[in-house]
Parts: C-alpha cells; sequence; structure tokens
C-alpha cells in the first residue's frame, strides 16, 4: 500500500509543483471571462475562459488531494481535467488558424479584385 501511495505521489509531484502557477491562471481565465461578459459582443464567448479557469483549478485541487491521499481516483481526475483544458485550447486554436486563413484568402481575393479593376479604368 505504501508503495501504491509514492506511485501516486511520485507521478502528480509534476502538476503538485504547478499548482500555483495553474490555479493563478485559472483564477487570470476566470477574471478575464468575467470582463468579457461587461461587453455586448464579449457575453458570447466569456463563458470559454471561465469553463478553462474551472478546469484548471479543478486540476491543481484534485492533483493535491492525490498527493496529500495517494487517492488514484484524484490523481485521474487531476489528469482528465487537464486533458480536456488542453483539448479545448487545441479545438479553439483550430478554429482560430482556419478563421485567419479564410480571412487571409478573403483579403487576397478582394487585392486582386482592386487590382484587376484598376487595370481595366485606363
Amino acid at each position: 500500500m505504501d508503495s501504491a501511495l509514492n506511485d501516486v505521489r511520485a507521478i502528480v509531484r509534476p502538476l503538485t509543483d504547478g499548482k500555483f502557477w495553474m490555479k493563478l491562471l485559472g483564477v487570470m481565465m476566470i477574471i478575464s471571462g468575467g470582463l468579457q461578459v461587461l461587453s455586448i459582443i464579449g457575453i458570447l464567448w466569456a463563458w470559454v475562459p471561465i469553463w478553462l479557469g474551472v478546469l484548471l483549478f479543478q486540476s491543481a485541487s484534485a492533483a493535491a488531494e492525490a498527493s496529500a491521499t495517494g487517492d488514484v481516483a484524484a490523481a485521474t481526475r487531476a489528469t482528465d481535467k487537464l486533458r480536456l483544458f488542453f483539448m479545448i485550447q487545441g479545438i479553439l486554436m483550430l478554429i482560430a488558424l482556419v478563421v485567419v486563413g479564410l480571412m487571409f484568402l478573403l483579403g487576397g481575393f478582394a487585392m486582386l479584385a482592386g487590382l484587376s479593376g484598376m487595370g481595366s479604368a485606363y
């Protein structure tokens, strides 16, 4: 049993060591989402940083619990919350890259259309 407790503590140690930074980032993301709620358009997506902040905070708390008690379920919960955080961040990054790519593409087409119109004016 002591070996299992030490194993859980060893596995969760990197998360426990970064617990302060995870909680700090979580609080900052929650505050950011709260400030976005104050704008009219920010209400549409303000829930995303709040959700991400809560996930980070829950992951840090579960990691601390797993380290203190050696509970495998708490360690699993900590890593699962972190997995969900990074999955959501990855999806958001893909969406942002697609939107930026579309803007560049549409902007390039608009520029070519404008250039072709300039040639016919003479």
